[in-house]
């Protein structure tokens, strides 16, 4: 089913700002470089962009790429690591 997550083995959120203009092979290539990480891994990536009210969710389904797009329609934003010193462990 798309969207079904609960079979992914880990989150990982990419730290700093992500243009929100990258497409799936642009974040896979974030993923690849950055955090030298196979993007088609059991994984679910998460990604915001500069004014942090849009996050981007990306994984790998049985057949393909699966990106998920959420943009904010109330006043405020996500608060979001800009640096690998903000990530805190989540439960």
């Amino acid at each position: 089913m798309l969207g079904d997550i609960s079979g992914l083995e880990r989150i990982y959120i990419v730290c700093g700002y992500t243009d929100m203009r990258k497409s799936i092979d642009g974040l896979c290539a974030v993923v690849e470089e950055q955090l030298k990480l196979d993007p088609a891994s059991s994984s679910l990536f998460l990604f915001c962009g500069r004014r942090r009210d849009r996050i981007k969710a990306l994984y790998r389904d049985a057949d393909g790429f699966v990106l998920i797009y959420k943009k904010l329609t109330v006043h405020g934003g996500y608060q979001w690591p800009r640096k690998h010193s903000e990530v805190r462990n989540l439960t």
